[in-house]
């Protein structure tokens, strides 16, 4: 964790660096324009932004650490690799229930683009989908 902070960090302050090479080669290479038009403001914003949002991760990731009080396993030499495994869940390989929803959603988006008489088709196969993906534990051959 320790390390994800001072990469946080150190990325927050490479890109200030890239922030101002980037805005003073803009005015060097606009020299015959006044400072303020030679900047290019898009890219100055952008990049700038990106400091931002890399003190935001930097901080947030600092302050989670501070407040778990301990290292993660990653950190610890003496770990395992599997320690940091968390438990994701009950996943059904064999179901096809994800497919069905991905055609459902892929109905919606051509009911947005080719015509919205398809919107409400895709909407029922979408509700087709989740009940069949929830229940599929409760009927059938899987069935608990």
């Amino acid at each position: 964790m320790k390390t994800n902070i001072n990469l946080w960090w150190i990325l927050s302050a490479f890109f200030l660096l890239i922030t101002g090479v980037y805005t003073g080669w803009n005015i060097i290479e606009h020299s015959g324009r006044p400072w303020y038009h030679a900047i290019e403001w898009v890219g100055t914003v952008a990049l700038l932004f990106t400091v931002f949002m890399s003190l935001m991760i930097g901080f947030y990731v600092d302050r989670v650490h501070r407040a778990q009080g301990g290292e993660l396993p990653e950190d610890s030499l003496t770990a395992d690799i599997d320690d940091a495994d968390p438990e994701i869940g009950e996943f059904s390989p064999w179901s096809w229930w994800p497919l069905v929803l991905a055609f459902s959603a892929s109905l919606s988006i051509l009911g947005l683009a080719v015509g919205t008489f398809m919107l409400p088709i895709g909407l029922a196969v979408f509700v087709v989908a989740i009940v069949g993906w929830v229940y599929e534990y409760y009927r059938g051959y899987f069935a608990r």
